[in-house]
């Protein structure tokens, strides 16, 4: 019998692959989204169930699913501050979490950072970590952060930083040798591809997978 995934950041560029691959896999038969808004695909074995991300509780008895995906996550400049950005990279993903596994979830994988960590002077990487920490806390049978670095492909909205960094990524790239593989850029397509594969290993407890695993995958 096929699994049931369930999605959030869908229309997000990783998350948009993750959708295309979870419905192209015969290993799950149904594909629960949620979302702010409704999406253009259509599938037969896809469900969306549309929601603000602070009102998770009024859907709470549809959020049943045994591999959950978070692919969600913003910048502070998007979000407007950084307690707006704490509300999606934190509250929601942990939010989801909780509200999953009582419903029945087994796995749960999130796409976090490289250099996440609740310690970091760095507020992005602080906000990462801490997340990480607390849906660690919950203990899921099986828990995948993704650590990707760089993320490469086309978003929907355009990040200055992000275009400049993604122009010259082939050059860094080629200097990231040995140690620093880890810190080569990554296309956004083979993090999902490496999620999906993450989603059905047998491997149990919290597990990290850094950039240079991920490349590997």
């Amino acid at each position: 019998m096929g699994k049931t995934a369930l999605l959030a950041g869908a229309t997000g560029l990783v998350g948009g692959y993750v959708l295309e691959q979870l419905l192209d896999d015969s290993f799950f038969d149904k594909v629960i989204v949620i979302s702010r808004r409704p999406l253009t695909v259509k599938h037969p074995k896809l469900e969306v169930i549309l929601s603000e991300a602070d009102a998770l509780d009024q859907h709470a008895d549809k959020i049943k699913a045994d591999i959950v995906f978070c692919c969600l996550g913003t910048t502070i400049k998007k979000a407007g501050s950084q307690e707006a950005f704490k509300a999606i990279d934190y509250f929601y993903p942990l939010h989801l979490a909780v509200t999953a596994q009582k419903n029945g979830a087994q796995k749960y994988l999130l796409i976090s950072a490289l250099g996440a960590n609740k310690h970091s002077a760095i507020f992005y990487n602080r906000v990462k970590g801490e997340t990480e920490e607390a849906i660690a806390a919950l203990h899921y049978p099986a828990f995948h952060i993704l650590q990707p670095s760089l993320i490469m492909g086309e978003r929907q909205e355009k990040r200055f930083g992000e275009q400049i960094a993604q122009k010259f990524s082939p050059v860094f790239n080629a200097l990231m040798l040995g140690p620093l593989t880890k810190y080569k850029s990554i296309d956004a397509q083979q993090i999902a591809k490496a999620m999906l594969h993450y989603a059905k290993s047998d491997a149990k407890g919290t597990i990290r997978h850094e950039n240079d695993e991920l490349l590997k995958v």
